[in-house]
């Protein structure tokens, strides 16, 4: 762990948010959105404390009042912490899963190694849902990103120029309710289908890596219908702790999408966030393909 900073300046003044007296902690992961949600609470008055973790943050976090922290160092994390005022804590970016020879352990974290042995043996939500556990008996309040920087979360309706068809109106129906089957088995937030037939599912690949698996399907002709044909469908899954992992979509996933020669991309409105809505649908109509966010309900019980 880097050496201890001071505790943040205030933001400047605005709207006060809950907890704006004290600075909001955010534990960073990789990509756009450990910003984007900074930049959310600073500008509501709130004042932020950024830990990026080694190996997956950015760079860019280090305009911000930052500390690097390894994996496995839970006990110097929490007395940080504690030190510069944080009670509450946000998750958000991308982390792999780590491999134990990854971790850096402290002592704390040595005295929870039969609890993160039984972590890292199940799928994601798991993983995810035991780690904030430990934060929440360490006295910390676990605020999901969304509640921070509402503005990332998709709103419902057809948001490009381009608008899904009646058939890939029933492609989406069923990408849901598969999702409302699998998403409790902890397996993955999002799928392919295709003239309703499932063809790919994501699970520990993640979505890109799942893109490309259905590009590769066409290439070598798994895949016979012509582009562009099929959804990639995604929402959260049911039951997981929204504070802690919710789906995303970016530019990326639109490329992945186009490279696999799909029509649109599908996902639950509120329940998937995006950091830069304006570049993604400028990708999305630069490809033509739709991005449709529908509204939970019902139709998603299995």
């Amino acid at each position: 762990m880097s050496p201890s900073p001071k505790p943040p300046e205030p933001g400047p003044a605005g709207p006060q948010t809950p907890g704006a007296g004290e600075p909001l902690a955010i534990i960073c992961g990789g990509g756009a959105f450990p910003l984007a949600v900074a930049q959310a609470a600073r500008k509501a008055g709130r004042r932020v404390m950024l830990f990026p973790v080694r190996g997956f943050a950015d760079s860019t976090v280090e305009a911000w009042p930052h500390m690097w922290v390894h994996i496995g160092r839970f006990g110097l994390l929490t007395r940080e912490l504690r030190r510069l005022g944080c009670r509450d804590v946000v998750f958000i970016g991308n982390v792999l899963r780590p491999r134990m020879r990854d971790i850096r352990l402290d002592w704390t974290t040595l005295t929870l190694l039969p609890r993160v042995f039984g972590m890292l043996r199940g799928g994601d939500d798991h993983l995810l849902t035991s780690f904030g556990r430990l934060f929440e008996e360490a006295g910390f309040r676990l605020v999901g990103a969304h509640e921070i920087a509402p503005e990332i979360l998709l709103p419902a309706g057809t948001l490009g120029a381009v608008a899904p068809d009646a058939g890939q109106m029933e492609d989406i129906a069923l990408g849901r309710r598969v999702l409302a089957v699998t998403g409790p088995l902890d397996i993955g937030q999002g799928l392919v289908v295709m003239n309703r037939h499932v063809v790919a599912m994501e699970a520990a690949e993640g979505t890109d890596l799942m893109l490309a698996r259905v590009a590769e399907l066409r290439a070598n002709g798994r895949i016979k219908m012509p582009a562009p044909c099929g959804v990639l469908v995604k929402r959260p899954k049911e039951g997981q702790d929204r504070r802690l992992d919710l789906p995303s979509l970016g530019v990326r996933t639109v490329e992945g999408a186009a490279r696999a020669g799909l029509a649109g991309i599908a996902v639950e409105a509120g329940g998937v966030i995006v950091s830069d809505v304006e570049a993604l649908l400028r990708a999305a109509d630069a490809a033509g393909l739709f991005i449709h966010a529908f509204v939970r309900d019902g139709a998603d019980a299995p």
